[in-house]
């Protein structure tokens, strides 16, 4: 019993001793990537202040450029869709912003609609701002004449917030399955 109790105290001590070792060899790693970490930081920030105006609103059009590509267009004009009645048309869609909303990426839009039916647009807002992805506001309100038919086309300012349990960047099922072979039913 005493050589079991020896031989597990050796052993205690050995790997306290190993363990022991591989935690100085782990912050001594993290001390030196959080010095690394800094000096990046230090020469960004010499990068940024080297930049003329020009050169700036570029690299915020290049992050603005990044920030549309992982957005989910076509899952924005399916949510609109879905909000829109049907005496309400969407006449025209324009994109204000694209930014970062903490690990998701949102928009701003410009958003106008046609309809001869003033409360059925107002519904739409209110459907819209109840959906939890859609804040829309009432910009204005323009009569238009046709030969046959009055309607107004109405402005509102839109951000888009796409739900959290869809994806903002789908991949492509169907160039997976190419690439191995198949339609993507046959995997």
């Amino acid at each position: 019993m005493t050589v079991l109790a020896l031989f597990g105290g050796v052993f205690s001590i050995a790997k306290y001793r190993s363990l022991s070792t591989q935690n100085i060899e782990g912050n001594a790693a993290a001390a030196e990537l959080e010095r690394e970490t800094s000096e990046l930081k230090l020469k960004g920030e010499k990068v940024q202040q080297s930049l003329s105006p020009a050169q700036k609103q570029l690299m915020i059009a290049g992050h603005k450029l990044v920030a549309t590509k992982e957005f989910g267009w076509s899952r924005l004009l399916y949510d609109i869709e879905r909000v829109l009645p049907s005496d309400v048309s969407a006449s025209r869609i324009s994109v204000e912003n694209v930014f970062k909303d903490g690990n998701s990426v949102a928009a701003e839009l410009e958003f106008a609609v046609v309809s001869r039916n003033y409360t059925s647009v107002l519904n739409m807002i209110e459907r819209m701002n109840s959906s939890g992805i859609f804040r829309a506001n009432l910009r204005g309100q323009d009569l238009q004449e046709g030969d046959r038919i009055v309607y107004s086309e109405y402005t509102m300012l839109v951000t888009y917030r796409p739900s959290a349990g869809f994806s903002s960047s789908q991949t492509s099922d169907v160039a997976s399955a190419g690439e191995r072979g198949g339609t993507p039913g046959d995997r």
